[in-house]
């Protein structure tokens, strides 16, 4: 009975979120749209089609989503160079292959963008998804459902950093497991389903072999 790890990478293998925050607030006044910082970052991790209204109201999502989310993209590319992995994330994507483990990196970011995080983490041979798989972003559990459709696997675990992987991951059927390095509180990952959260990607790395796997029905295509 194989195992699946299913990695989120912004924020967990890869320090995004605060240059995804700084280029959302940099959008949305590019459109004379002023939004405080700290709902912004709270929105993290879900996807960019959710993002706007989430952040400023159904609203502004009518009259200027496509533009900020445009004006996003701008501002995030300007940025890119200065993304850094997150400490141990090719050390936990090694020893995950190592012990047997299928590991999809299920990435709700734009394909460009992951294509670059690939350069910087080095995974080896894995498969991975991007916005572009994707009708409908986390929280919903598509982005996942279509990860484990590029994987051989019965039994799969979520890892990410936001609430919104936990949410996903919940939607799915499937167990999660919480990251502190994109900036989400222990106590809000947990009340969002994570059953258990880590500090660092090198602890969790020295735990992969006692994650709560749980089996999974073959998402259909």
């Amino acid at each position: 009975m194989s195992n699946t790890v299913v990695l989120d990478v912004d924020g967990t293998l890869v320090d995004t979120n605060y240059h995804h925050t700084v280029a959302w607030l940099r959008a949305f006044r590019s459109v004379d749209v002023t939004v405080p910082a700290w709902k912004v970052h709270r929105s993290i991790g879900m996807g960019g089609d959710r993002l706007v209204a989430a952040v400023a109201g159904d609203q502004v999502e009518r009259d200027h989503g496509d533009a900020v989310r445009d004006a996003w993209e701008r501002c995030f590319d300007e940025m890119i160079d200065e993304i850094q992995p997150i400490e141990g994330a090719h050390r936990l994507i090694r020893a995950a292959t190592e012990l047997g483990l299928a590991v999809v990196l299920a990435s709700s970011g734009k394909r460009k963008h992951v294509e670059h995080y690939l350069k910087l983490i080095d995974p080896g041979d894995v498969v991975w998804t991007s916005a572009d798989d994707v009708d409908d972003s986390k929280p919903a559990p598509d982005l996942i459902q279509v990860a484990l459709r590029r994987v051989e696997g019965s039994r799969a675990v979520v890892i990410g950093d936001s609430v919104w992987d936990c949410e996903a991951a919940g939607r799915a059927g499937l167990p999660s497991i919480g990251l502190l390095t994109g900036g989400f509180g222990e106590d809000e990952l947990v009340d969002r389903g994570a059953s258990a959260v880590y500090s660092d990607l090198d602890t969790l790395r020295a735990e992969l072999a006692d994650l709560p796997f749980a089996e999974f029905e073959e998402p259909k295509a």
